[in-house]
């Protein structure tokens, strides 16, 4: 099956397995998943992740993050921001700030993929793939 919008079956897949309450999600895998992947990892929104070598594009399945007490996922909303039809740009002026700076707003640049307040201290724009908070 030929997806259109891989990153936004991606965010789908990881928004419904949030919505169901599941532990882990598997997604089928590319270079761009991968990356976005390690920034969701890195900046606390996910619990784990493992890239599996399985088949011709191998998958990644991510653990999700819930609070112990209250079991509310840390991911709260996951939003594609550049679409395949609207491609969304910002230079390092025009960076936008997720939730007053409480979000994160995923970027693909010239140095790779990164966070909104990494792009501007790398001093770098690009597209704009996806707002998490």
């Amino acid at each position: 099956m030929m997806n259109t919008d891989p990153i936004a079956d991606y965010l789908t897949r990881v928004r419904n397995a949030i919505k169901a309450n599941h532990r882990v999600v598997e997604i089928p895998a590319s270079n761009l998943k991968k990356e976005i992947t390690k920034v969701l990892f890195d900046k606390g929104y996910i619990a784990n992740y493992k890239f599996e070598e399985n088949g011709p594009q191998g998958s990644i399945k991510i653990a999700l993050k819930y609070h112990p007490i209250s079991k509310i996922p840390a991911i709260r909303t996951l939003t594609r921001v550049s679409k395949p039809g609207l491609r969304k740009y910002a230079g390092v002026d025009s960076m936008p700030r997720v939730l007053n700076g409480l979000g994160i707003a995923i970027l693909s640049t010239s140095k790779g993929v990164m966070t909104d307040k990494e792009a501007r201290l790398e001093n770098v724009g690009g597209e704009v793939l996806c707002y998490v908070y």
